[in-house]
């Protein structure tokens, strides 16, 4: 289902829990995985994709179609996400090496993360980046979206996004081959 007929469900009273819902199907699994990559956790990353569907529901009437549905979306995903590692940190009056550490160790328990030693070392490597540069990487390796996709939902200059991302690979690098 395209886009604009999906919100034409939506925004009439009629169809809108069936638009709605199909909205769900769409983009549910996309959303839980970009949030995933963030904040590792599976049980936190399945809460904030139920927050960012409940905020989607309230404002899908306001969405003024001057951006991609998915972008959108992937704006209120990345938003929840910065914003739950911001109150993270807060709460725990802890700085970003130790929230680091925190997530380390629940890859280190072995059941959030499968795979083979090298995709753990890579989630490690990544746990090192600043929040906003590993969300610039997660979007670009794992997701392949383009930089112009990524300035759209991040708000961002595509010169800086590109610069976040080779600072970012250069990390990883240094990590992987320390």
């Amino acid at each position: 289902m395209e886009d604009r007929e999906l919100l034409e469900k939506i925004r009439n009273p009629e169809t809108r829990n069936y638009g709605f819902n199909m909205l769900v199907r769409m983009y549910q699994q996309r959303v839980y995985w970009h949030i995933r990559k963030m904040v590792i956790d599976h049980d936190d990353a399945d809460d904030l994709t139920q927050e960012v569907f409940i905020k989607i529901h309230k404002y899908i009437q306001n969405f003024r179609e001057d951006a991609q549905l998915y972008t959108w979306i992937y704006r209120i995903s990345t938003n929840e996400c910065l914003t739950f590692l911001e109150k993270k940190k807060k709460r725990f009056f802890l700085p970003i090496h130790d929230v680091a550490r925190e997530l380390t160790g629940k890859i280190d328990q072995g059941n959030q993360i499968s795979g083979d030693d090298i995709q753990i070392r890579l989630q490690k490597a990544l746990l090192t980046l600043p929040d906003k540069q590993r969300l610039v990487f997660n979007m670009k390796y794992f997701d392949d979206m383009t930089y112009e996709a990524i300035a759209e939902i991040t708000n961002t200059s595509v010169g800086a996004l590109k610069a976040s991302y080779h600072h970012a690979v250069k990390k990883i690098e240094d990590f992987l081959t320390s």
